[in-house]
């Protein structure tokens, strides 16, 4: 069994030019250590909020680097320079839109501003792209809320075969699969 490669990629003016730390890539990882039991290794990224930079970035995990998921965090908010989704968009085949009703529904539950947030998802070729918000702990919540049918999701597309730690994250698969 080959090792998953997930990339992590932070979109970030003031993180990318070293202005403060990014913390939420990490909690990204942190989050997949926590879910996953089976073996995989992040590719980790963390650019400018430039829509081309983006989905050169977004290209580059999926066409070169082989990262059958990847994870995106920041730049889905309604300011100008937030266009995470407009680049995800452009470099997928087809959209998932459940995976950013989900999100926004689980945000809701925390703050009335979830409403404001774009997060999406999406196909290039064999790989799965979710964007997801800037901040650790929104990160933690939405994932917590789409993960279950991530693993299932990559099963269909031929993907690695994803394993969680079922006592912190039950992935759902369907019983003939």
């Amino acid at each position: 069994m080959s090792i998953a490669r997930i990339g992590i990629l932070t979109v970030s003016d003031r993180a990318s030019r070293g202005q403060y730390e990014d913390i939420s890539g990490p909690a990204i990882i942190e989050t997949l250590n926590d879910y996953l039991t089976s073996e995989w290794q992040p590719v980790y990224r963390v650019i400018e909020d430039e829509q081309p930079l983006i989905e050169a970035t977004l290209r580059a995990l999926v066409d070169k680097e082989g990262c059958a998921l990847v994870v995106t965090t920041g730049g889905t908010g309604p300011a100008k320079r937030d266009v995470t989704p407009e680049a995800t968009e452009a470099v997928c085949d087809r959209m998932m839109p459940g995976f950013g009703e989900l999100m926004r529904m689980e945000s809701l539950k925390y703050v009335p501003t979830a409403i404001l947030s774009r997060q999406t998802a999406g196909l290039r070729g064999q790989s799965l792209i979710i964007n997801l918000p800037g901040k650790p702990k929104a990160i933690r919540q939405c994932l917590d809320a789409v993960f279950p049918a991530v693993p299932y999701c990559l099963d269909l597309m031929d993907g690695p075969y994803l394993t969680c730690n079922e006592a912190v994250m039950k992935p759902f698969r369907p019983k003939s699969s």
